[in-house]
């Protein structure tokens, strides 16, 4: 990615926690060191260095030219749209894509549609995502169907500001970012999270290949 593109001030911002993925212009660090009277590049240092040297700058590039997510809620409402992409594996030390689930939950099915910005059916983010794949025993709660879920509280769930982790091998670094309002997780009808804590319990297996939905009585 052009280095330009990552120093428009303009549209850089201080991320907070939890984070405003559509924060105000009058908060980008050109802005505030505006306000100040010093050069953006010397606030944008300085946030970096506060506190206990873990903040975090943001700075969206794509779908994000006019200044709002506007262009993402127009793709989430199409009905040919499949949203998914919850990566927890890849490129872990620079991006953290296993919190777009959660973001789906908090920002679009919550807080973000409104008359112009109709939201983003939760539904399809667990029905239509495994049906893509050819995961037709999952995604619905219906007698036969695997159980795998999640209960939310939906006026509680949103993501945490991401934050960087040395625990894997060889102490590897990764960005994790925690989530709020998840109550219980199952997995094939074991529970693997309570409140947001490990229960210990691994019920999930390796498959390969597409699953048939189960038979109907």
């Amino acid at each position: 990615m052009p280095a330009g593109l990552l120093l428009r001030y303009e549209s850089m911002f201080e991320l907070a926690d939890p984070p405003d993925y559509e924060p105000a212009p009058s908060t980008s660090i050109a802005a505030r060191a505006g306000q100040q009277g010093r050069p953006p590049a010397e606030l944008a240092w300085d946030v970096l260095r506060s506190g206990d040297g873990t903040a975090l700058l943001y700075a969206p590039v794509m779908n994000y030219w006019a200044g709002n997510l506007d262009a993402v809620g127009e793709m989430l409402a199409h009905p040919n749209t499949v949203p998914g992409l919850s990566d927890g594996g890849a490129h872990v030390g620079t991006i953290s894509d296993a919190s777009f689930p959660t973001t789906l939950l908090a920002h679009w099915a919550g807080t973000a549609p409104g008359p112009d910005r109709p939201a983003a059916p939760g539904g399809r983010q667990c029905r239509a995502t495994a049906e893509a794949v050819g995961l037709l025993d999952r995604g619905i709660v219906a007698p036969g169907y695997r159980a795998d879920l999640n209960v939310v509280d939906q006026a509680a769930v949103r993501v945490r500001r991401p934050e960087m982790v040395a625990d894997l091998p060889a102490g590897g670094h990764r960005l994790l970012q925690r989530a709020d309002g998840y109550l219980h997780t199952f997995v094939a009808g074991t529970e693997t999270f309570a409140g947001g804590q490990a229960t210990g319990a691994r019920p999930g297996r390796l498959i390969r290949g597409a699953q048939p939905a189960p038979r109907q009585a």
